[in-house]
Parts: C-alpha cells; sequence; structure tokens
C-alpha cells in the first residue's frame, strides 16, 4: 500500500473528527459576511482555529489576510492552499448583513471552512513528518470586486497598491516563498451542474469608473440652457452595445456596464452622471482591445452632447490558467473522493478571479466542488450539502497537500519541472500597475481649435 494511501485515509479521518466545527465555521462566517479588505471578524476566526492547531500565524497581510505554516519533516517545495475571507453585496439575501447588503452568495465561507478543516486535520494528524517540503495556509482578503470607488481610494491614500487581495500579497512579498497555489471553489448543479471539475482557464478585467459632466438648468423652464451628461451615458452605453457584433467569440469579450449616479434632481437637467464597468477577456490583449473601444465611445458619446467624461482605469483581475499538472493530480483526488466519473473538465468561461494573477507567475489550481444551491452570486445561494460543501473541500485540500509532498515531494517536482510561468512577479507588477491612468475628455470645446 503507498504510504500517501495511508496518510491521506489519517488526514480524512482527522477531518471527520473535526467536522462538527468545520461546518460550525462555515456557517457561522455565513451569518457574519464582511466586504474585501474589512473581513476583520473573519479573519480574527482564521487566525483563532490556526493558533488552536498550534500553528504558528501572521495576521493582518495585506490589511486582513492571515496565513501559516504547517513544516515537513524534509526540505522541498512550498504548496499554498487558499482560502478567501470576503463576502460580495447581495442585499435581497436571506442572510446578508443589513447594514452593508454583504453576503456569501459565492461560497467564500465555505473555502475558509475547508481550509480551516485541512489545517487543523493536517497539523493533528502528525503527517507533516513524512512530507517533503511546507503547506501554507493563506486566508486571503478582497477577492470579490466591488466598491470600486472605496479600494480606489485605498491605492490614493497608500494603503493599498492594488484593489484586489491576491495582487496585493503578491506585492508585498507573501507569496515569495511559495511554489505553487490551491484551492476549491464552491459550486451548485444551477453553476455547473457537475460534481466538480475545472475549467481550463477563465477571463481577466480592468475595471473602469466614469464620469460625465455636463451644465445644470431647469428641465422644463430652460432645458436648452443646459448639457445632459445621462444623455451622453445613453449615448455612450449605445455606442459601447454597437459594436458586441464585433468581438471575437474566441476572445470571450464581456463589457458590463452600470449607471450608478443619474443626475440629481428630476426637474434639473443631469448634469453629473457616474458609470463603473468591467472590461473582461481571455488574453490581455482581447481586453486591451475591447477597452479602447469603450474610451472611444465614451469620448464619442462626450463630443455628441458636448460634455466631458473622466475615465478613470483600474487593474482586475488577469485570466486564470489552470495548470494541467496539478488538475491531474486533482482529479485522482476527486475520483477517490466522488468515484470514477465525477470529474469533469469545464471549458473556458467567462467569470475572472485574482487567482489569475497568481496563475500568471506559478502553478496554480482553481477547481469547482458542489455543495451549494442557487446561482452563484444570487439571492438563493446557500451551502445546502454540509458534508459535500465544508468537509468535503477539507478532505481535498488535505489529500492533495500529501499527494503533492509525499514521496519526497515527486509530484510536486514534477510539477514545477514541467510549468513555464507567462511572466516574473517583477514584470506581473510592471503591467499592473501600467493599466492604472485617469483620462479627461472635453466634449464641450473639442473643435474649438478646428
Amino acid at each position: 500500500m503507498d504510504d500517501r494511501e495511508a496518510l491521506k485515509r489519517r488526514v480524512c479521518e482527522a477531518v471527520d473528527g473535526h467536522g462538527q466545527r468545520i461546518i460550525g465555521i462555515g456557517e457561522a462566517i455565513m451569518d457574519a459576511p464582511e466586504l474585501g479588505f474589512k473581513e476583520q471578524k473573519t479573519a480574527a476566526r482564521v487566525r483563532e482555529v490556526f493558533e488552536a492547531a498550534g500553528l504558528r500565524c501572521e495576521a493582518g497581510l495585506a490589511i486582513t489576510g492571515v496565513r501559516a505554516v504547517l513544516r515537513g519533516g524534509r526540505p522541498g517545495p512550498t504548496v499554498a492552499l487558499m482560502g478567501e475571507l470576503d463576502a460580495l453585496v447581495v442585499p435581497g439575501h436571506p442572510r446578508a448583513d443589513p447594514a452593508t447588503g454583504a453576503a456569501h452568495a459565492c461560497g467564500h465561507n465555505a473555502q475558509i471552512a475547508g481550509l480551516a478543516g485541512a489545517a487543523m486535520a493536517l497539523a493533528a494528524s502528525g503527517v507533516a513528518k513524512h512530507l517533503a517540503g511546507n503547506i501554507v495556509f493563506f486566508a486571503v482578503p478582497a477577492e470579490e470586486y466591488v466598491e470600486i470607488e472605496y479600494r480606489h481610494g485605498l491605492v490614493k491614500a497608500g494603503q493599498t497598491s492594488f484593489l484586489c487581495g491576491k495582487p496585493e500579497l503578491i506585492e508585498r512579498g507573501h507569496f515569495d516563498d511559495v511554489d505553487m497555489a490551491l484551492m476549491i471553489h464552491s459550486s451548485s448543479p444551477e453553476m455547473n451542474g457537475g460534481t466538480t471539475g475545472a475549467n481550463a482557464s477563465l477571463n481577466g478585467f480592468i475595471a473602469k469608473s466614469i464620469r460625465f459632466v455636463g451644465r445644470a438648468s431647469h428641465a422644463g423652464a430652460a432645458p436648452e440652457q443646459g448639457v445632459n451628461a445621462l444623455a451622453a451615458a445613453h449615448v455612450a452605453l449605445a455606442a459601447i452595445h454597437a459594436q458586441r457584433d464585433l468581438f471575437r467569440d474566441e476572445d470571450c469579450v464581456r463589457v458590463h456596464p452600470i449607471i450608478t449616479r443619474g443626475g440629481d434632481l428630476v426637474n434639473i437637467v443631469p448634469a453629473d452622471v457616474r458609470l463603473e464597468t468591467y472590461v473582461r477577456g481571455r488574453t490581455p490583449d482581447a481586453i486591451a482591445a475591447a477597452a479602447d473601444m469603450v474610451d472611444r465611445s465614451l469620448r464619442g458619446a462626450a463630443l455628441a452632447l458636448g460634455c466631458r467624461v473622466e475615465i478613470e482605469t483600474v487593474p482586475g483581475d488577469l485570466p486564470l490558467v489552470n495548470d494541467d499538472a496539478l488538475a491531474a493530480v486533482y482529479r485522482r483526488t476527486a475520483t477517490t473522493l466522488f468515484g470514477e466519473d465525477a470529474y469533469q473538465q469545464y471549458p473556458h468561461a467567462g467569470g475572472a478571479t485574482d487567482a489569475g494573477d497568481l496563475s500568471q507567475i506559478m502553478p496554480v489550481l482553481h477547481p469547482m466542488m458542489t455543495g451549494a444551491s442557487g446561482e452563484v452570486h444570487g439571492t438563493a445561494w446557500h451551502i445546502a450539502d454540509h458534508d459535500a460543501g465544508y468537509l468535503m473541500p477539507a478532505r481535498a485540500l488535505a489529500m492533495m497537500a500529501i499527494d503533492l509532498l509525499g514521496d519526497d515531494a515527486a509530484e510536486a517536482r514534477a510539477v514545477l519541472a514541467a510549468h513555464r510561468p507567462a511572466m516574473s512577479k517583477q514584470a506581473y507588477l510592471a503591467s499592473q500597475r501600467a493599466v492604472f491612468r485617469a483620462e479627461v475628455y472635453d466634449g464641450m470645446h473639442a473643435g474649438d481649435a478646428a
């Protein structure tokens, strides 16, 4: 019998022994959702779990991140197991925070429960002495890309360099000693249909905050004296929509703007109108081309209505590319846990995650696992099956760590030997910093020189 199989049985027994506590962690976090870079209570809960397991940990990383290390018996690679701390804004969710609208409608509470369960089981079972290398347990902040204005304010104030947690942790050096990273995202029949699997890749995106500035006047008595910024926004949205059939299908471009402020009073010509949008795509080149189209549409609308447009562009997530060798290891784990036909290879998908940023500089795996019910990011989302949603991720993460670092870390070394990172950390940081830009286009006076 492979020693790794005996070690994996031992950690699964440890997960079962801590089962009710793991479920309790997931449900408690579900009832106390916090938004990104504000996850103080959730981070404190994770720290308490790590310390109770006898793990020395660091807290306050990128404001709220928590990190602990379990050292193996021999030198070898370092594998990071990750879970995300934050919720997103779904005000109608039955378990949303009534003050902030935050809700765990994406399953991050299950990620943290699974991470905590894996940490407890791997520490309690004593398997680390049989492994070559280290396991980092990393609760990371701010994956959901919400509250753009607030987060951009953190950047402007020098409190962060980026608007998402993993890029910020990369920038601060907290992944410098990590060789590969993996996490498990909750899924539901409505989301993916199958029991478990991994997408080949996911989109990346950049984000834009837009302000059209017109001239206020009485909407009934003197509309001709005004410049309607809301009309400019409508023209911009129409111009973006008119170009959708020009996107190549293989680029998986998604542009989905919203109006966050439509004016001040109904009897005043709107003079201050604001929008936000993501510009998503399968590759950085596709994102850049689509972003250029959006900017042209915004400028054209400002020129057509004779107003000013202010465009702030900030980096979002880079495309996720799941590592094939890590996926092969996970497929064996999934077969053990769920049966021969459980694992599915999903195609490219239009969503995004800041795990994509990590995947540009190291091997990363971000599979999906069932256990939830409802539409993701919707009001009905919850962990319906506690064993599948909370305990199975803990078992899978712990088993993956043993597979990768057992047998003198032969699997982890093979993953690293086969991997070719898309860019260095330095090149990654430079490329993302370069995305930040602000433009003002004055359509009121664009024709004056002529």
